[in-house]
């Protein structure tokens, strides 16, 4: 048989181990793969530009004066709010675009590379990053345009942004387990349409706690988004620090503990 007419049977899985370099450089050609679909289809940057800006424009326009009772003062009480809102709804990207790779048939292409296992995971989540830092500069533009100052000074801010980098990497698991398990990236949307949002609106990203039901301030004050918004709110406007970043912290490690082995034993089930 000639080199020509030799086939490789589709069930053939190279096992070639990669070194943790190797892999992270292969984990990073993948983000690079992500990310060049941009230049060839700039609706998607588009799509995280115009999501931070809408929610902005929309939300210091129509709330401003109710809520803070001019545009410039609440527009500093609201881009730490729409900086985690889009932090999350970004990161569910990641599960759209592994679900379409699985349901393509692409993920199986480059699972049979001799490439690290986890190379196609991290590269997505890596991508994520870059996306991520996108809106957050996308947000920051539109809220100075609108009167936002930096108000604790640019350290401080810097770690405000590093703690939400932190949290879309610990979310993106979850954002995983979705993709994952939905059968087409619809199912995906939904989930950020029928969960996060609720979620989101409920843990004072757009209004304080204070004004809701002594329940729902509760639920805004413990659960993650929430202590996530205490914490960036508190680094980039002032106010508590400690607590909220600490729990912030100890709710990361829980989404990872709890999400990183589902999403796993998820993605092996369906790639076997």
């Amino acid at each position: 048989m000639t080199a020509s007419t030799a086939t490789i049977p589709a069930s053939t899985k190279l096992t070639t181990r990669a070194n943790p370099l190797a892999g992270f450089t292969q984990s990073l050609t993948v983000a690079w793969r992500t990310l060049v679909r941009i230049k060839h289809n700039p609706a998607d940057l588009a799509d995280l530009s115009v999501q931070p800006i809408v929610f902005t424009l929309l939300f210091a326009f129509v709330f401003g004066g109710a809520i803070g009772g001019d545009i410039k003062t609440y527009v500093q009480f609201l881009i730490p709010g729409v900086l985690v809102g889009n932090m999350l709804f970004t990161t569910l990207t990641v599960g759209q675009g592994l679900n379409s790779d699985l349901t393509k048939g692409v993920f199986d292409r480059l699972q049979s590379l001799p490439i690290a296992r986890w190379a196609p995971l991290a590269g997505r989540v890596i991508a994520d990053q870059f996306k991520q830092l996108w809106t957050i500069v996308v947000s920051f533009l539109i809220g100075l345009m609108l009167g936002f100052r930096f108000e604790t000074g640019v350290v401080r801010t810097l770690a405000a942004i590093g703690l939400i980098l932190l949290f879309a990497v610990a979310f993106s698991w979850v954002a995983v387990l979705i993709g994952v398990t939905s059968k087409d990236p619809e199912q995906v949307n939904l989930f950020g349409l029928s969960v996060l949002l609720p979620i989101c609106f409920a843990s004072g990203q757009f209004s304080p706690p204070e004004t809701m039901p002594g329940w729902l301030q509760w639920f805004a004050e413990v659960n993650p988004v929430g202590v996530l918004l205490q914490a960036t709110r508190g680094l980039i406007n002032g106010g508590p620090v400690a607590g909220p970043v600490t729990w912030t912290l100890v709710w990361i490690a829980v989404l990872v503990i709890v999400f990183a082995p589902l999403s796993v034993r998820a993605l092996k089930r369906r790639v076997s």
